[in-house]
């Protein structure tokens, strides 16, 4: 018996490599010269995928059936042979026997390579070992792979080639697969779960002439035919907040957002998000609309609310904490904001040793910074995180029973935001004054600080209704439902530093 793969192999070295892929060309122009390439094939009719077979089988043996994917192993055992058929949707075995196909069909299956991209019609049958299986009795090559996939029994391990060559990972790692028909999965669901609550998705521009919504830094691009600047969009806030001042009233977006940032497990310059508004609401509100659809999401992808993380069980399960943000600063860090000062609150966080910076020494920003130095990372259990400074906040609305704050929330999980929301601020002239000072901040380096947008001010001085919105980073959902590490797991072609660039 002679088998294509051996267990105990070693992985082929360059060499190996260079002449596997030497001998498939040799063996395409052999196929080319005999008048069947396969290349020229362009159409194969199917009527099942593997799993319909695996799943219906009671149904389908003895029923002739076509299917088409990767031939992903060999095994020679003289006039009768075995491959596994590798589809979307699973994989299957193939029984190919030289009595069935022909002789010359045979001879012509034996040259067949791992990776070929084949079709076969045969019939559906249990072998005496009891795995469902297709005996083949018709067999075309549909395209010929000539580089040779990665050893199975080692699969693609480097995790810098699997990101650069996401085409071989999806290939030979069938958990990849899982992960981006999850993902697909709740992106879908997300849509449901937006259009049932009565909200119209929109688009927005990504090339915009201002960077708003968001602190961070934007891609600068130029227009040649205008002649001017523009900026990839780093949210989608501003412009969906005009559709509520044109009375759409309940808005949503799902897009790629842009920004000039580092990298690392949880950031990519290019990521999804939804962003969501509804009018005559609040971050309450927000808060309800966030729970209820994770939990939807959950069931309807994972049929469960609680997953495994990392090691870390989480439980979304309806009903998650709320805490000020001021309170979760008291139970981790002992300081007291809400009965001191912006000196005392000052005194006190550099007796903790923590440093700040020049220019962010407000009570407000203080507050922020203690959070984010003792709390961020305590927040396993999903927690909503509300009543934010409003130095923090640009674009919330303030709170009426204590203006140093916004009806702000973030959503934490795993020690990480997973999404962001506020009454959003409809006083146009409290909007300008919080531009001005984003401004100021700007000029004094904070190249991540707010730009003015006076379109913006302008369309809220035609009056927005009091509204709430929130924006999610749908890769970071996708990474807790996947339990998936890195952001990069999630994407299909993440951001990569080119090979051989400094």
């Amino acid at each position: 018996m002679a088998v294509e793969q051996n267990p105990q192999a070693a992985e082929p070295t360059a060499e190996e490599l260079h002449e596997l892929a030497r001998i498939r060309r040799e063996k395409l122009a052999e196929l080319q010269q005999a008048g069947a390439d396969p290349f020229q094939q362009v159409r194969f009719e199917r009527t099942h995928h593997t799993n319909e077979i695996h799943e219906n089988f009671d149904a389908l043996e003895g029923q002739t059936v076509r299917l088409a994917g990767r031939m992903m192993s060999k095994r020679i055992m003289g006039k009768a042979s075995f491959s596994d058929l590798s589809d979307r949707r699973g994989r299957l075995q193939l029984y190919i026997k030289r009595d069935n196909i022909g002789e010359e069909e045979y001879k012509g299956y034996k040259k067949l390579d791992i990776g070929d991209l084949i079709g076969v019609s045969g019939e559906v049958f249990r072998t005496q070992k009891g795995e469902i299986s297709v005996a083949v009795q018709e067999l075309t090559l549909l395209s010929k792979n000539l580089l040779p996939l990665p050893e199975k029994w080692h699969g693609l391990k480097d995790t810098d080639m699997r990101y650069r060559q996401r085409y071989v990972d999806l290939i030979v790692n069938p958990e990849v697969r899982d992960t981006f028909e999850k993902r697909s999965a709740i992106v879908r669901e997300i849509r449901r779960f937006m259009d049932g609550r009565g909200f119209m998705e929109v688009e927005t521009p990504c090339l915009n002439t201002i960077p708003g919504g968001a602190a961070a830094r934007p891609f600068i691009t130029h227009h040649n035919a205008l002649d001017i600047d523009m900026y990839m969009r780093i949210a989608t806030e501003l412009h969906l907040k005009r559709l509520i001042v044109g009375g759409l009233e309940q808005v949503y977006e799902i897009g790629r957002i842009f920004r000039n940032e580092g990298m690392d497990t949880k950031h990519n310059p290019e990521f999804t998000t939804i962003e969501l508004y509804q009018a005559y609401t609040d971050y309450n509100g927000m808060m309800d609309i966030t729970e209820d659809m994770i939990v939807h999401v959950c069931n309807a992808v994972l049929g469960k609310t609680k997953v495994t993380y990392q090691g870390a069980e989480i439980d979304f399960a309806k009903g998650w904490k709320r805490q000020t943000m001021a309170d979760a600063v008291k139970e981790y860090a002992g300081i007291d904001f809400m009965n001191i000062d912006g000196e005392e609150a000052l005194r006190q966080v550099k007796a903790k040793g923590v440093e700040t910076e020049k220019g962010k020494e407000s009570w407000g920003d203080l507050l922020a910074l203690c959070f984010e130095e003792f709390v961020e990372e305590k927040l396993t259990q999903p927690t909503f995180i509300i009543d934010y400074p409003v130095e923090v906040s640009p674009l919330a609305k303030r709170m009426a029973s204590d203006p140093r704050l916004t009806e702000r929330f973030e959503l934490f999980v795993f020690g990480r935001e997973l999404a962001n929301a506020f009454s959003e601020l409809n006083d146009p002239i409290d909007q300008r004054g919080r531009f001005e000072r984003q401004v100021a901040l700007r000029a004094a380096g904070d190249d991540e600080a707010n730009m003015m947008d006076d379109d913006f001010v302008t369309a809220l001085e035609y009056g927005m209704p009091p509204t709430g919105g929130m924006g999610m980073g749908i890769d970071r959902l996708v990474m807790f439902l996947t339990d998936s590490a890195s952001i990069r797991d999630v994407l299909l072609f993440p951001t990569m530093k080119p090979l051989g660039a400094d």
